[in-house]
């Protein structure tokens, strides 16, 4: 996010004017660039126009927001633009970064990035709007937008592209990225995970004694059994990062224990040997080949890594505050720097971020109890359960800057786990 382009040709020098106050002390580098480098480029959203243009550009604009890069103007204050933008207006206005989008007779729309300091147009692309307008394929396809403008200002895509899965009601459900179409996709559920595709989902079912895993393909509504096992307990399943191996959580009267097997059958294989405690809530090292997971095997729920036959199991948390401590429910940051977990050191429950190379931790939440996260393909945003709103829901958090949004609303909602990016080019 900090990098500069190394050619002077491409690094774009954009004055601030106003809206200082609102700048965060965070820069981002890669096409629109400002001074010093120290804060967020400011940027507008123009109109647009034509049949459902004002939610098109509705959606760039939120989603340009909620990514936490950026300092936005609402759309509304934009003056008329008819032709090339009035560049020196628009510095007026603290405005270093013009989007400018057209709904073309094709069904397709055009993006174009003005750089305002260089009065000119800094990229331009044409993209497919699939029909129906408003549909769920139609709402990702404009959530691209959002992210190739992220991408040609940062250098990396934006997350606008994703869902989120989440429990609700005993079922599963995915919500989009800005917390529309929440959709359920089972008919029963529990601690969904998706597939490295992110074509479907993987999750247990509590039926009877009989506590199986399946899988569903949400393209075509599939759903097949991949687990089950009279007179044992699987839960939280996870997928490798290859897409090839199953890890799951399997209980009984010996206790709880990880298990490993192939996606497409084959006899499982045991991860730990817990000797009566509980080792659950498995995450993938980006590379597959490690695993961190919650473990008691202390006396207390703590965290552990292990190579992924389980051997060279390391103490990941501090377990010397006392018998009430209670760390579990890690999750591996995709660019492999950190895993989050849950930590109660009192009272109540806090999400805390873990630094896998020297195990310094730091608090991102404190308002509230906080439990579950699930990484954002970013490495930067968190999607957790929390009560703070008096009823448990799923909030989203930008480890940067601190800042959270709600995301579910209405039923209680927990156990989200966040997809990777979908239906990028």
């Amino acid at each position: 996010m900090r990098r500069i382009l190394s050619t002077a040709s491409a690094v774009l020098l954009l004055a601030l004017r106003a809206h200082t106050g609102q700048a965060q002390e965070r820069g981002v580098s890669l096409g629109l660039s400002v001074t010093g480098g120290q804060r967020q480029p400011t940027l507008i959203v123009l109109p647009v126009s034509g049949a459902q243009g004002d939610s098109v550009a509705t959606m760039v604009a939120r989603d340009l927001r909620f990514s936490d890069r950026f300092t936005m103007v609402e759309t509304s204050a934009a003056p008329a633009v008819s032709g090339p933008p009035n560049y020196p207006l628009f510095t007026r206005l603290g405005v270093d970064g013009i989007v400018q989008i057209t709904l073309l007779p094709s069904g397709w729309a055009r993006v174009a990035l003005h750089d305002v300091g260089q009065k000119s147009v800094r990229n331009t692309r044409d993209f497919p709007l699939p029909t129906p307008a408003l549909s769920p394929a139609w709402r990702m396809a404009v959530h691209g937008l959002a992210d190739a403008t992220e991408e040609w200002i940062t250098g990396q895509r934006g997350i606008a592209q994703t869902r989120i899965a989440f429990a609700r009601g005993g079922r599963v459900w995915t919500v989009d990225f800005d917390g529309a179409n929440a959709t359920p996709v089972t008919p029963v559920g529990l601690s969904p995970a998706w597939v490295p595709s992110g074509r479907g989902i993987v999750y247990n079912v509590v039926d009877g004694d009989r506590h199986p895993v399946f899988y569903t393909d949400l393209v075509t509504g599939a759903r097949r059994t991949l687990v089950s096992e009279q007179g044992f307990e699987h839960a939280a399943p996870v997928v490798s990062p290859d897409g090839r191996t199953l890890l799951y959580a399997r209980g009984g009267e010996s206790g709880t224990d990880l298990y490993a097997q192939p996606m497409d059958g084959g006899m499982p294989r045991r991860v730990t040997v817990s000797r009566g405690r509980a080792s659950t809530q498995a995450t993938f090292s980006p590379d597959g080949q490690r695993i961190a997971f919650m473990s008691d095997r202390s006396g207390h729920p703590e965290v552990y890594i292990s190579s992924l036959d389980g051997t060279d199991a390391e103490l990941l948390t501090d377990g010397a505050f006392g018998d009430n401590d209670y760390r579990a429910a890690p999750d591996w940051s995709p660019d492999g720097r950190l895993i989050a977990i849950q930590s109660r050191n009192n009272k109540t429950f806090q999400i805390v971020l873990i630094n896998v190379r020297d195990q310094s931790m730091r608090q991102v939440t404190n308002e509230g109890a906080n439990i579950d996260p699930s990484w954002a393909p970013d490495s930067r945003h968190l999607v957790f359960t929390s009560s703070r709103s008096g009823i448990r829901q799923l909030w989203v958090a930008d480890t940067e800057s601190g800042t959270a949004r709600q995301l579910t609303f209405g039923q209680e909602s927990r156990l989200a786990a966040w997809s990777p990016r979908l239906n990028t080019p």
